[in-house]
């Protein structure tokens, strides 16, 4: 295959991959999914990361249908990123994708749930030993002696089971040899302090070189010392060789010329032909240590290339399960064949989860042909099987959050990922249209939007809505037209959809395979805060705020003539409601 066949190969980018990597390293980098490869060949990470996507899951990218369904997609992978245990599984974390197929789902989430398991069931000290063992492995930029020292360690902490039955059938004996080995090579050379005689040879050898390098002086130091006549010199200068550089008696005498002319001739011939007799000793025996060291490598090979696939493996699928613990995710049902259902039971909004200190209402919602069979208390019912819902009701009441909610159950099922609800029911779409609000009444705007939302819904595959006031990029009139055309075209392909919208009204009569739900502000509590119950009541219109924030806007009011033109908007929505709601805050307040 041609690199100018992948996504987002242009010839450019080609030539910096095959100046670096060479074809075929290029095309394994791609085809493996790494992240690092390309990085360190100079691509943006960003940019090989998307290069990588559409490589290795190019269909399930087609899934997101939208740009904000591609947001949230990646806001998805960004949370997970942050629970990796390496940079490797962080890589890894970021190029996964939708995936295509059921089986391929099930898989996944076989081996992360596993995961989730193991680590749970783990003692701490073995989670510690587990995270040291990686936290080295990336300090080594995740090398191959990094992936060998990272199974030894996994398997001295004694986690050889469920996800790490992967280096279980290992030979520690045999593993151990080729970290030796791999700790002892460096690009072919013998790293310091792998041989004992090498590193006495190569002393030497540095010795001699320095002595060599500043001769005169040595002349000069030994005839200070008293020594003129000629055995004398050469006595006292095989003493010296002899205590300053480790090199055999028997390779110093050896090394003396019997015909120098002087002194300096006397030393600087010794000196010269010992640097050429240890340079010598020192290749032949680097060369047999490292035949030794690559031939313990040759005999590890499997077990080596089993260690290195192993660790990432289980770092991948630990830094899945320690965020599915995180978020305390469960697996999701996958409903198939002519059925079709998105149902959450106690759902989180996993963006608000992920900030400190912030409390999230699970809620329950369902949509198709779900198993929902009990409500929170104080919901009216369970809600129908209507594939298509408008949603309704107070403003800030979590009706964008719900959307989000529900696509990021849908992404993460068909990524093959746990899920932050009890219980959730998803039916793989083919399709996934995710639309945020934005308020702008540019008609590029709208038309953009409907090229965007309105195409998956024609293709014939089964599409997913999820559409937050669309009114918001139009105006009111139109704006009531076209949504009741999206909810018409939504029911008539059979596609799963929820439409959030404040115009509920000006839509009747909705299809009869829709229908209206609403969430309901409550009231102010003490301290003027809306009170807003973010549970849908299914079938019913929501209520929307407008008298609570004017009421608090009467009892902050700031000096009489402000206060004043507050209570005139309270006259416009209801005094007696605006009156009643303080009333309420301050007897709440006095309980």
């Amino acid at each position: 295959m041609r690199l100018e066949e992948y996504w987002g190969v242009g010839p450019k980018t080609r030539e910096t991959l095959i100046e670096e990597l060479g074809h075929e390293r290029a095309i394994q980098a791609i085809e493996s999914g790494d992240v690092r490869a390309l990085a360190d060949a100079g691509l943006a990470r960003g940019r090989a990361t998307r290069i990588l996507r559409r490589a290795t899951g190019g269909a399930g990218m087609d899934v997101l249908a939208t740009s904000d369904a591609r947001s949230a997609y990646k806001e998805l992978l960004d949370l997970a990123v942050d629970h990796a245990v390496t940079q490797r599984a962080a890589d890894r974390i970021r190029v996964l994708t939708p995936l295509d197929s059921r089986a391929a789902m099930d898989d996944r989430l076989d081996d992360v749930l596993a995961a989730r398991d193991a680590w749970a069931g783990l003692a701490d000290d073995d989670r510690k030993a587990v995270l040291a063992a990686y936290e080295r492995y990336d300090e080594r930029a995740g090398s191959e002696h990094a992936a060998v020292e990272a199974a030894l360690a996994l398997l001295a902490a004694g986690v050889d089971s469920g996800p790490f039955a992967a280096i279980a059938d290992l030979e520690r004996d045999r593993l151990g040899a080729a970290a030796d080995a791999l700790a002892a090579l460096d690009g072919g050379r013998v790293r310091e302090d792998a041989d004992e005689e090498l590193d006495r040879l190569r002393d030497a050898l540095g010795a001699v070189e320095d002595m060599d390098a500043d001769a005169l002086a040595l002349i000069e130091d030994l005839r200070s010392e008293g020594v003129h006549d000629v055995e004398a010199f050469r006595q006292a200068f095989e003493d010296r060789l002899l205590s300053e550089t480790d090199v055999t008696i028997d390779r110093v005498r050896d090394a003396m010329p019997t015909d120098a002319a002087d002194a300096t001739d006397f030393v600087g011939d010794t000196l010269r032909t010992l640097r050429t007799d240890l340079t010598a000793a020192v290749d032949e025996r680097e060369e047999t240590v490292a035949s030794e060291f690559r031939e313990t490598l040759a005999d590890a090979r499997d077990a080596v290339d089993q260690a290195v696939e192993a660790v990432d493996d289980i770092a991948l699928h630990l830094s899945l399960a320690r965020f599915a613990l995180e978020y305390d995710c469960t697996r999701p049902i996958f409903v198939t064949g002519e059925d079709a259902a998105v149902s959450v039971v106690n759902a989180r909004n996993l963006t608000l989860a992920a900030r400190d200190g912030e409390s999230v209402q699970p809620v329950t919602y369902g949509l198709g042909e779900h198993g929902i069979t009990s409500v929170p208390d104080g919901v009216n019912a369970v809600p129908g099987e209507q594939r298509v819902a408008v949603l309704t009701g107070a403003n800030s009441g979590g009706k964008t959050t719900l959307l989000e909610t529900l696509c990021q159950i849908v992404l993460l099922a068909t990524m093959g990922l746990p899920v932050p609800a009890d219980r959730a029911e998803v039916t793989a779409v083919d399709s996934l249209v995710f639309h945020r609000r934005h308020a702008s009444f540019n008609a590029g705007v709208l038309e953009s939007t409907l090229r965007s939302i309105v195409p998956p819904l024609s293709s014939g595959g089964r599409t997913l809505m999820l559409v937050d006031e669309f009114e918001a990029i139009t105006e009111p009139g139109s704006a009531a037209d076209l949504l009741h055309g999206l909810v018409t075209l939504s029911v008539d392909r059979e596609a799963l959809g929820v439409f959030v919208t404040h115009l509920a009204d000006d839509l009747e009569p909705l299809p009869p395979q829709a229908r209206v739900d609403g969430i309901f502000a409550e009231g102010l509590n003490p301290d003027l805060e809306l009170l807003v119950d973010y549970q849908p009541r299914f079938g019913t219109v929501g209520r929307s705020t407008p008298e609570f924030i004017v009421s608090r806007l009467v009892a902050n009011a700031s000096d009489r003539g402000e206060r004043s033109g507050f209570e005139t908007l309270a006259e416009a929505v209801g005094n007696e409601v605006v009156q009643r709601t303080l009333a309420d805050a301050r007897w709440t307040a006095g309980e």
